[in-house]
């Protein structure tokens, strides 16, 4: 980004950014960041010109498209904090987590083998998540639903862990839930 202001995009400009970053997120995430940015054009009805406009690199579109996965977790996690009791909240976020989780070591991986310091870019997002985590599980633990000696550090460790642990049970639902009913009663008071 420039230090100057930046201008607001035409309307039809800002649903291609869109759709491109709706595509490229489903695209990435379920064939992998191998796809060639001329099929996630393609598939979003533009042309390759608009997708490069908006996205100067494939490295920028995965960057993207991670910000707003991360933006997307956060707003999600505030509205569950905001209709949902402490405890179900808290559960809910943790699935949801790891539900969105799909994907990211590889576009993480792939932005850090070009050279983007992934850490840096995702800061803000993260930070918001790690903010709203913090709420959601103070409020579980006073509703007496999560052990009280649990931190932030090891909710992340776990959501981290549990993160990787899913992607090896892609394919069986059932397993993915005997995982989710393990953590969530090891997570549950004695």
């Amino acid at each position: 980004m420039s230090g100057g202001q930046e201008r607001p995009l035409r309307a039809d400009a800002a649903r291609n950014r869109a759709r491109l970053l709706d595509i490229a997120t489903e695209v990435f995430t379920t064939r992998g960041v191998g796809v060639p940015t001329e099929e996630i054009a393609r598939a979003a009805g533009v042309g390759v010109g608009t997708l490069f406009r908006h996205f100067p690199t494939k490295e920028a579109l995965l960057e993207a498209v991670m910000v707003l996965r991360l933006k997307t977790i956060a707003a999600l996690t505030e509205r569950l904090a905001a209709e949902a009791e402490p405890a179900e909240a808290f559960f809910a976020c943790f699935r949801l987590v790891i539900d969105q989780s799909a994907g990211k070591n590889e576009f993480a991986q792939a932005l850090t083998a070009a050279g983007v310091d992934v850490h840096a870019s995702l800061r803000e997002p993260s930070e918001e998540i790690q903010a709203r985590l913090a709420e959601l599980l103070a409020g579980a633990q006073q509703a007496g639903a999560v052990r009280p000696e649990l931190g932030l550090p090891e909710l992340i460790a776990l959501l981290v862990g549990t993160s990787t642990t899913m992607e090896q049970l892609s394919t069986d639902p059932a397993a993915r839930e005997r995982v989710f009913e393990v953590l969530f009663d090891g997570l549950r008071p004695r």
